[in-house]
């Protein structure tokens, strides 16, 4: 079974007096541990379909499954539990807190695990500052870090709930290119070895050449779905 799937997805809204067509009739199954691009131009429609992978967003018509559920017959507190425990998000602005050090920004949404004990939450968040090679740095606050750093910050910020989607928007956008691509190495291997399945809305050519799948889409219409590296 798809751990995602679109199914006719259509999403439309008003700019000012005009309708904008974010989405026109989408159809797209992604199967778990799949290290995906969606690549596009800028207003293609890449953002919107990771908000409705990342329930997000509703469509205006067509069906969002994930791991076979409905979304639109799911209410809020249910919606709420998923996002926090089935997806994890990478944004190209980190999105860290500042006022927390590695360490914390990290451990941050397992607090809201209450069948964690402290011990348990220990062993995670060390585990994952490991695997982004941030030991060093776990007392360390975002202003005292590189881009890349506070990228494998919230690498690892996301990983930590151990969840079955990892959604990446534009991860490396604000990341010189080098940096940029030893982060893509290090989301690849994660994905080999924690088997996360990895959804990314990219520009970036070294994501494009990572992706296993490369899904391109224009004016909200998927257009080639090939195989990529």
């Amino acid at each position: 079974m798809p751990v995602v799937e679109l199914q006719g997805v259509k999403k439309e809204y008003m700019l000012g007096q005009t309708k904008v067509e974010a989405l026109r009739g989408v159809d797209l199954s992604i199967e778990k541990g799949e290290f995906l691009a969606i690549a596009g131009p800028s207003g293609s429609g890449k953002s919107t379909m990771l908000n409705m992978f990342g329930c997000i967003d509703q469509p205006s018509s067509g069906r969002v499954s994930i791991d076979g559920k409905d979304t639109e017959a799911l209410g809020e507190k249910e919606l709420t539990r998923y996002r926090r425990e089935k997806i994890g998000f990478i944004f190209q602005s980190f999105n860290l807190i500042p006022v927390l050090n590695v360490y914390e920004n990290i451990e941050f949404p397992l607090l809201l695990k209450s069948s964690l004990s402290k011990k348990e939450r220990q062993a995670l968040v060390l585990r994952f500052i490991e695997e982004v090679g941030l030991s060093d740095r776990m007392r360390n606050k975002p202003y005292e870090l590189s881009g890349g750093q506070r990228q494998r910050v919230a690498i690892a910020r996301a990983l930590v709930t151990r969840p079955t989607i990892i959604l990446a928007d534009e991860p490396t956008a604000n990341l010189d290119s080098e940096t940029g691509l030893r982060i893509v190495e290090l989301m690849r291997k994660i994905n080999e070895e924690e088997k996360t399945t990895f959804i990314f809305s990219t520009h970036d050519a070294h994501i494009v050449g990572e992706a296993r799948r490369v899904v391109k889409i224009l004016d909200g219409r998927i257009v080639d779905q090939g195989l990529g590296a």
